[in-house]
């Protein structure tokens, strides 16, 4: 509910033209919402003592947040569609092996939902094959980083 307030409040204001966002100089005030409601869950919801691997699956959302954010200043954009997908694959590939669960299908589904996403972006005409690759590896590489402290 968070999330679509804050869309409707820019829309309003004039910050937003739509729902997708190509605007680089848009896609700063979301990103930087979106940072703070991480740190804000982390803090008082998802602390590492009681929940270690939703804590790190989520510290590494807000490294990828903010890495995004950084590139939007460097006039890179990424696709944030794939960089959720894929943190969230690494996630549950992660989660598989530390609680030796035996779902086979849960990776090579996600894995499948990757492409998917990224040929919808590609057909919309949203991102182009570079950005969708940076969004692959915002998502990713701070997820594998953190997977190691927690795994």
């Amino acid at each position: 509910m968070i999330p679509m307030a804050l869309y409707y409040l820019l829309k309003f204001t004039g910050k937003v033209d739509s729902v997708m966002i190509a605007n680089l100089e848009q896609r700063k005030i979301p990103l930087v919402f979106q940072s703070f409601l991480i740190i804000i869950l982390l803090r008082k919801t998802i602390s590492l003592q009681y929940y270690p691997e939703l804590h790190f699956f989520f510290l590494g959302a807000l490294f990828s947040t903010l890495l995004a954010l950084g590139l939007l200043y460097l006039k890179t954009k990424a696709s944030l569609h794939m960089l959720a997908i894929s943190a969230l694959t690494v996630f549950v590939f992660g989660l598989n092996i530390h609680l030796q669960m035996g779902s086979i299908y849960l990776v090579p589904f996600l894995l499948l939902m990757n492409g998917f996403v990224a040929s919808s972006r590609l057909v919309m005409q949203a991102h182009s094959p570079n950005e969708l690759i940076i969004g692959i590896l915002l998502g990713s590489i701070p997820q594998l980083a953190f997977l190691f402290l927690w795994l």
